[in-house]
Protein backbone atom coordinates (compact mmCIF):
# COMPACT_ATOMS: atom_id res chain seq x y z
CA UNK A 1 0.00 0.00 0.00
CA UNK A 2 1.10 3.52 -0.83
CA UNK A 3 -1.25 6.31 0.23
CA UNK A 4 -1.69 9.55 -1.71
CA UNK A 5 -2.51 12.61 0.42
CA UNK A 6 -4.29 15.40 -1.44
CA UNK A 7 -5.25 18.10 1.07
CA UNK A 8 -4.12 21.68 0.40
CA UNK A 9 -0.51 22.67 1.14
CA UNK A 10 0.26 22.55 4.86
CA UNK A 11 -2.82 20.50 5.77
CA UNK A 12 -1.37 16.99 5.48
CA UNK A 13 1.01 16.86 8.44
CA UNK A 14 -1.32 15.13 10.91
CA UNK A 15 -1.94 12.33 8.43
CA UNK A 16 1.76 12.12 7.59
CA UNK A 17 2.52 11.62 11.29
CA UNK A 18 -0.04 8.80 11.58
CA UNK A 19 1.22 7.04 8.45
CA UNK A 20 4.87 7.41 9.44
CA UNK A 21 4.29 6.00 12.92
CA UNK A 22 2.57 2.98 11.36
CA UNK A 23 5.15 2.42 8.63
CA UNK A 24 2.74 3.16 5.80
CA UNK A 25 4.36 4.58 2.62
CA UNK A 26 2.80 7.78 1.32
CA UNK A 27 3.06 10.59 -1.21
CA UNK A 28 1.78 14.16 -0.96
CA UNK A 29 0.25 15.99 -3.93
CA UNK A 30 -2.06 18.87 -2.90
CA UNK A 31 -4.98 18.84 -5.34
CA UNK A 32 -6.67 21.90 -3.92
CA UNK A 33 -5.40 25.39 -3.14
CA UNK A 34 -7.06 27.87 -0.80
CA UNK A 35 -7.06 31.64 -1.35
CA UNK A 36 -8.67 34.54 0.49
CA UNK A 37 -11.84 35.75 -1.22
CA UNK A 38 -11.56 39.33 0.13
CA UNK A 39 -15.31 39.64 0.54
CA UNK A 40 -16.01 42.25 3.24
CA UNK A 41 -18.13 41.45 6.27
CA UNK A 42 -21.25 43.56 5.98
CA UNK A 43 -22.26 43.49 9.64
CA UNK A 44 -21.32 42.09 13.03
CA UNK A 45 -24.93 42.30 14.13
CA UNK A 46 -25.71 38.64 14.71
CA UNK A 47 -26.58 36.30 17.56
CA UNK A 48 -24.83 33.17 16.35
CA UNK A 49 -21.74 32.54 14.20
CA UNK A 50 -21.06 29.13 12.65
CA UNK A 51 -17.62 28.30 11.26
CA UNK A 52 -17.67 25.62 8.59
CA UNK A 53 -13.95 24.73 8.48
CA UNK A 54 -10.48 25.52 9.76
CA UNK A 55 -10.00 27.65 6.63
CA UNK A 56 -13.01 29.71 7.70
CA UNK A 57 -11.29 30.31 11.03
CA UNK A 58 -7.95 31.16 9.41
CA UNK A 59 -9.34 33.64 6.89
CA UNK A 60 -11.61 35.37 9.41
CA UNK A 61 -8.76 36.27 11.77
CA UNK A 62 -9.67 39.95 12.20
CA UNK A 63 -13.26 38.97 12.94
CA UNK A 64 -12.10 36.60 15.70
CA UNK A 65 -10.57 39.49 17.62
CA UNK A 66 -13.96 41.20 17.65
CA UNK A 67 -15.75 37.97 18.62
CA UNK A 68 -13.71 37.68 21.81
CA UNK A 69 -15.32 40.85 23.12
CA UNK A 70 -18.91 40.06 22.18
CA UNK A 71 -21.81 37.93 23.43
CA UNK A 72 -22.18 36.14 20.09
CA UNK A 73 -22.51 32.34 20.36
CA UNK A 74 -20.00 30.42 18.25
CA UNK A 75 -20.38 26.97 16.75
CA UNK A 76 -17.99 24.77 14.77
CA UNK A 77 -18.63 22.05 12.21
CA UNK A 78 -15.97 19.41 12.87
CA UNK A 79 -13.43 18.72 15.58
CA UNK A 80 -10.54 20.45 13.82
CA UNK A 81 -12.58 23.63 13.37
CA UNK A 82 -13.60 23.54 17.02
CA UNK A 83 -9.99 23.13 18.14
CA UNK A 84 -8.87 26.00 15.87
CA UNK A 85 -11.38 28.34 17.51
CA UNK A 86 -10.51 27.23 21.03
CA UNK A 87 -6.84 27.83 20.23
CA UNK A 88 -7.79 31.40 19.26
CA UNK A 89 -9.50 31.88 22.61
CA UNK A 90 -13.05 31.74 21.24
CA UNK A 91 -15.64 29.97 23.42
CA UNK A 92 -17.22 27.51 21.01
CA UNK A 93 -19.74 24.68 20.84
CA UNK A 94 -19.23 21.82 18.40
CA UNK A 95 -21.21 19.12 16.65
CA UNK A 96 -21.58 15.82 18.58
CA UNK A 97 -18.39 13.76 18.54
CA UNK A 98 -20.16 10.88 16.80
CA UNK A 99 -21.52 13.14 14.04
CA UNK A 100 -18.91 15.77 13.22
CA UNK A 101 -20.65 17.38 10.27
CA UNK A 102 -23.55 19.63 9.32
CA UNK A 103 -26.22 17.13 10.29
CA UNK A 104 -24.63 16.71 13.71
CA UNK A 105 -24.54 20.44 14.31
CA UNK A 106 -28.20 20.73 13.33
CA UNK A 107 -29.07 18.14 15.99
CA UNK A 108 -27.82 20.31 18.87
CA UNK A 109 -30.61 21.34 21.28
CA UNK A 110 -29.34 24.94 21.25
CA UNK A 111 -30.07 25.23 17.53
CA UNK A 112 -33.67 24.03 17.62
CA UNK A 113 -35.67 27.05 18.86
CA UNK A 114 -33.95 29.84 16.92
CA UNK A 115 -36.84 31.74 15.33
CA UNK A 116 -35.81 35.36 14.82
CA UNK A 117 -32.14 34.67 15.59
CA UNK A 118 -29.54 36.25 13.27
CA UNK A 119 -27.02 33.64 12.17
CA UNK A 120 -23.80 34.25 10.25
CA UNK A 121 -22.22 31.25 8.49
CA UNK A 122 -18.49 31.71 7.80
CA UNK A 123 -17.39 29.49 4.92
CA UNK A 124 -15.72 29.30 1.53
CA UNK A 125 -17.27 30.35 -1.74
CA UNK A 126 -19.88 27.78 -2.74
CA UNK A 127 -20.46 24.62 -0.77
CA UNK A 128 -23.50 22.85 0.63
CA UNK A 129 -26.70 24.77 1.36
CA UNK A 130 -28.15 22.26 3.84
CA UNK A 131 -27.14 24.15 6.97
CA UNK A 132 -28.56 27.50 5.89
CA UNK A 133 -31.72 25.89 4.53
CA UNK A 134 -32.43 24.01 7.76
CA UNK A 135 -31.69 26.99 10.00
CA UNK A 136 -33.88 29.23 7.85
CA UNK A 137 -36.67 26.64 8.04
CA UNK A 138 -36.48 26.98 11.82
CA UNK A 139 -37.13 30.70 11.52
CA UNK A 140 -33.59 32.07 11.71
CA UNK A 141 -32.27 34.89 9.55
CA UNK A 142 -29.18 33.43 7.89
CA UNK A 143 -26.36 35.17 6.04
CA UNK A 144 -23.11 33.89 4.56
CA UNK A 145 -19.68 35.42 4.86
CA UNK A 146 -17.49 33.67 2.29
CA UNK A 147 -13.91 34.35 3.37
CA UNK A 148 -11.97 31.97 1.10
CA UNK A 149 -12.22 30.22 -2.22
CA UNK A 150 -11.02 26.86 -3.47
CA UNK A 151 -8.93 26.83 -6.63
CA UNK A 152 -7.35 24.09 -8.69
CA UNK A 153 -3.54 24.22 -8.46
CA UNK A 154 -1.36 24.42 -11.56
CA UNK A 155 0.49 21.10 -11.77
CA UNK A 156 2.62 19.13 -14.24
CA UNK A 157 0.26 16.18 -14.09
CA UNK A 158 2.16 13.95 -16.51
CA UNK A 159 5.23 13.97 -14.27
CA UNK A 160 3.09 13.71 -11.13
CA UNK A 161 1.03 10.76 -12.32
CA UNK A 162 4.19 9.00 -13.51
CA UNK A 163 5.50 9.42 -9.96
CA UNK A 164 2.26 8.09 -8.48
CA UNK A 165 2.50 4.96 -10.56
CA UNK A 166 6.24 4.55 -10.00
CA UNK A 167 5.65 4.67 -6.22
CA UNK A 168 2.73 2.23 -6.52
CA UNK A 169 0.03 4.52 -5.19
CA UNK A 170 -3.09 2.41 -4.69
CA UNK A 171 -4.96 4.34 -1.99
CA UNK A 172 -6.09 7.97 -2.25
CA UNK A 173 -7.32 10.13 0.64
CA UNK A 174 -9.90 12.60 -0.66
CA UNK A 175 -11.29 14.90 2.03
CA UNK A 176 -13.80 16.88 -0.05
CA UNK A 177 -15.88 16.85 -3.18
CA UNK A 178 -13.73 19.67 -4.58
CA UNK A 179 -10.59 17.55 -4.28
CA UNK A 180 -12.34 14.62 -5.95
CA UNK A 181 -13.41 16.89 -8.81
CA UNK A 182 -9.84 18.14 -9.28
CA UNK A 183 -8.44 14.60 -9.12
CA UNK A 184 -10.70 13.57 -11.98
CA UNK A 185 -10.05 16.75 -13.97
CA UNK A 186 -6.26 16.68 -13.62
CA UNK A 187 -5.54 12.99 -14.18
CA UNK A 188 -4.84 12.20 -17.87
CA UNK A 189 -7.73 10.21 -19.36
CA UNK A 190 -5.46 7.36 -20.43
CA UNK A 191 -4.68 6.74 -16.75
CA UNK A 192 -8.32 6.39 -15.69
CA UNK A 193 -8.22 2.56 -15.63
CA UNK A 194 -5.38 2.76 -13.10
CA UNK A 195 -6.98 5.63 -11.16
CA UNK A 196 -10.41 4.02 -10.85
CA UNK A 197 -8.82 0.81 -9.56
CA UNK A 198 -7.42 2.69 -6.56
CA UNK A 199 -9.00 2.50 -3.11
CA UNK A 200 -10.45 5.92 -2.33
CA UNK A 201 -11.12 7.16 1.22
CA UNK A 202 -13.82 9.85 1.48
CA UNK A 203 -15.29 11.86 4.38
CA UNK A 204 -19.03 11.47 3.82
CA UNK A 205 -21.79 9.55 2.06
CA UNK A 206 -22.21 12.54 -0.27
CA UNK A 207 -18.61 12.34 -1.53
CA UNK A 208 -18.81 8.53 -1.57
CA UNK A 209 -21.74 8.79 -3.98
CA UNK A 210 -19.79 11.24 -6.14
CA UNK A 211 -16.82 8.83 -6.23
CA UNK A 212 -19.00 5.88 -7.18
CA UNK A 213 -20.67 7.92 -9.92
CA UNK A 214 -17.21 8.83 -11.21
CA UNK A 215 -16.42 5.13 -11.60
CA UNK A 216 -14.47 4.20 -8.46
CA UNK A 217 -15.36 0.69 -7.36
CA UNK A 218 -13.56 0.57 -4.00
CA UNK A 219 -14.79 3.49 -1.91
CA UNK A 220 -14.60 3.70 1.89
CA UNK A 221 -16.56 6.33 3.81
CA UNK A 222 -14.56 7.48 6.86
CA UNK A 223 -17.62 9.44 8.06
CA UNK A 224 -15.44 12.46 8.89
CA UNK A 225 -12.64 14.46 7.27
CA UNK A 226 -10.23 14.55 10.23
CA UNK A 227 -6.94 12.69 9.88
CA UNK A 228 -7.65 10.05 12.54
CA UNK A 229 -10.93 9.05 10.91
CA UNK A 230 -9.31 8.90 7.49
CA UNK A 231 -6.43 6.83 8.88
CA UNK A 232 -8.82 4.43 10.60
CA UNK A 233 -10.52 3.82 7.25
CA UNK A 234 -7.32 2.56 5.58
CA UNK A 235 -6.98 -1.14 4.80
CA UNK A 236 -3.80 -1.65 6.83
CA UNK A 237 -3.75 -5.38 6.11
CA UNK A 238 -2.25 -4.59 2.71
CA UNK A 239 0.91 -2.80 3.85
CA UNK A 240 4.09 -4.09 2.22
CA UNK A 241 7.06 -4.18 4.55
Amino acid sequence: MTVLLTRPEGRNQAMIDLLTSSGVPYMVTPLLAIEASHKPLRTLECDIVIFISTNAVHYAQDFLDRLQHSNIQCYAVGQATYEALIEKGIATQQAPLDNQKTEGLLSLPELQSIAGQRILIVRGVGGRETLAEQLSARGANVEYWEVYQRVCPQLNMQAITDSWQHNKVDTIVVTSGAILKNLMALTPKELFPWLLACHIIVPSSRVATQAQQAGFSKVTNANAADSQSMFNALDLNHIEH
